[in-house]
């Protein structure tokens, strides 16, 4: 029998000894809170600690959201967990397979996340990917600066970040920024399929191949803190202050047409 664990983000499914499958599961969108982050820490821990496992398959429970992005409201208590760099650090560096399987909406932190992973395919229909910081007149901080030029190349890390806009699955994939824009009926089963075939093979020479490529597609421990203190130092500035309240009266961060059509909105004052 499969075992089953959850948390108030995610629910986690053991396909086997060697493949789990994770899915968000945080209504009403899938928002990053400080709790997903501690939750996320967690589960990179018990990653870390099995033996057995092989591959990790992210996933999404609501088809317009996979991650949707950070709460910009601040906590009524400063968080003391541990930092999303060091997470999403430590999940890209580990032995595991991560692999995201996009449908909705991936956008700021969201999309840093799948990032983060080592593979990511993405509903041809239903995918949604963007950095929408400098709209809302921030800048990103967790980790989309340093790992989206690794994979797009400049020019199109700063059409990405500097318009803010949303792109869709088959522009992501010409870009480099996915593996694979698939039909919506047909990602489930293609991912699963990948999922299976890595978690049939050895351990040990999956590790050492994901050790070496690691070696120079990885963004530098220093970059991607520097990312973060600018994020950091952003949130304080009157202007993006005035910007986010203003998103937040307009129905960001809850269900309806802003959070569904947030490229294209985000630009409206």
């Amino acid at each position: 029998m499969l075992r089953m664990a959850t948390s108030s983000t995610f629910r986690v499914v053991q396909r086997s000894a060697s493949y789990w499958r994770v899915t968000f599961d945080s209504p009403p969108i899938n928002l990053v809170t400080f709790d997903a982050f501690a939750a996320l820490a967690d589960l990179v821990d018990r990653m870390e600690a099995d033996d057995d496992l092989k591959v990790v398959v992210f996933d999404s429970a609501n088809p317009d959201f996979f991650l949707a992005h950070f709460d910009l409201v601040p906590p009524k208590e400063p968080y003391a967990g541990p930092p999303w760099l060091e997470t999403a650090a430590r999940m890209a560096r580990s032995r595991v397979i991560t692999i995201a399987s996009i449908r909705g909406r991936a956008r700021g932190v969201g999309n840093e996340f799948t990032l983060a992973c080592d593979m990511r395919f993405a509903s041809r229909e239903k995918a949604v990917l963007g950095q929408p910081e400098v709209g809302a007149g921030i800048t990103p901080g967790g980790g989309s600066t340093e790992r989206l030029p690794l994979l797009v190349g400049r020019g199109r890390a700063l059409e990405i970040i500097a318009a803010a806009d949303d792109f869709d699955a088959e522009t992501a994939e010409r870009y480099g920024w996915i593996n694979r824009a698939l039909p919506d009926a047909e990602l489930d089963a293609y991912v699963d399929r990948v999922a299976t075939r890595i978690a049939s093979f050895d351990r040990k020479p999956l590790a050492e191949v994901k050790g070496l490529i690691d070696r120079t597609t990885l963004p530098a421990d220093a970059d991607l803190v520097a990312g973060q203190n600018t994020f950091r130092a952003s949130l304080t500035w009157p202007e993006a202050a005035e910007r986010i309240r203003r998103l937040l009266e307009r129905g960001m961060q809850q269900p309806g047409e802003l959070e569904l059509r947030l490229g294209e909105l985000i630009a409206e004052r």
